[in-house]
């Protein structure tokens, strides 16, 4: 399973050593099964999974999951299918010999995604949309978090990956989806810098973090507070600072034989998160440069920033 946050590389749900010998994977057809709790971004996953050219199928009963991927049924189309604890006769224990029976199909390659998130935000997120828990709807939802986490324990610890969208952005779960779920992705790994403010919390997803609070602080300069690091100005300021070089010569040191190693251990994903005080001046900057130093290598690498702005939170 690979978790994000974490560092465990991707592997599609029963796979082995053996499985380049038992299926084409260039020709088997992508089964992206989508679940976890609710609240945490299953309908957003959906919708943009769709927008990667998958067909998406939401809440269908778990006895015809089987029947909708028979082979000469499903119209050779890539699927992306939602499940979870509300979908009619939903087990945990009979969704998992369903998700066996399916990796067994040599026509599909099927990867199970799960979408998690905190409590108390899946709390705060009920509470502001004024909707009740669907698993507990005559109850209270802390009650409705509490027993669906349990209830999807099984499923959450099988799966082939893990998105915590606790702290992310509807464009961040996009971006990660797109990386690892792409129709056309090309092979290797993907590289996600992301930059953040130590005020608001470590970045859930990120596999490596970097702090650039010893850099010269650019709030402090009248003129250069209001502009960010993706303003010449506050990088001209920035670049002042006796020990950016070294530090940055340091940190690409450092990645430079890390990234090679990733790839042959089969991570298809890995985030770098840069983090400032207000995620503003410095780790914007350095976000920046360090994505540029990347793209230079080759990597594929998307940067994003975190605190810098909102483009609204997964529901």
């Amino acid at each position: 399973m690979t978790e994000t946050p974490g560092s465990q590389p991707a592997t599609p749900a029963g796979a082995g050593p053996a499985d380049a010998d038992t299926a084409d994977v260039d020709t088997a057809i992508p089964v992206v099964i989508v679940t976890g709790m609710s609240g945490a971004g299953r309908s957003t996953a959906l919708k943009a999974l769709e927008d990667l050219g998958y067909e998406a199928v939401d809440n269908l009963p778990l006895s015809l999951l089987s029947s909708l991927l028979t082979p000469g049924t499903g119209g050779g189309r890539p699927l992306a299918i939602g499940v979870d604890a509300r979908t009619r006769d939903f087990g945990a224990a009979p969704f998992l010999e369903e998700l066996d029976g399916l990796i067994r199909m040599e026509a599909f390659r099927v990867r199970l995604l799960f979408l998690d998130c905190d409590s108390e935000v899946l709390q705060r997120r009920f509470s502001e949309t004024r909707r009740r828990h669907p698993v507990t709807p005559d109850r209270r939802v802390t009650d409705g978090i509490a027993h669906e986490r349990t209830l999807l324990a099984p499923l959450r610890d099988r799966a082939d990956e893990v998105i915590d969208t606790t702290d992310m952005a509807i464009g961040e779960l996009k971006r990660l989806l797109d990386s690892n779920y792409a129709l056309e992705r090309a092979p290797g790994l993907a590289v996600f810098v992301t930059s953040f403010a130590y005020r608001h919390g470590l970045p859930h997803e990120a596999d490596l973090v970097f702090d650039v609070r010893f850099l010269q602080n650019p709030h402090y300069v009248d003129e250069l507070r209001p502009q960010s690091g993706l303003d010449r100005p506050v990088g001209d300021f920035i670049e002042q600072d006796p020990d950016l070089e070294e530090y940055f010569r340091h940190l690409t040191q450092l990645l430079e034989p890390l990234l090679p190693r990733f790839d042959a251990e089969g991570k298809s994903y890995l985030t770098i998160a840069v983090g400032c005080t207000g995620g503003k001046h410095r780790s914007v900057y350095t976000a920046e440069r360090l994505g540029a130093w990347l793209a230079e290598k080759g990597e594929r690498v998307s940067v994003n920033h975190r605190d810098l702005k909102q483009d609204g939170a997964v529901k």
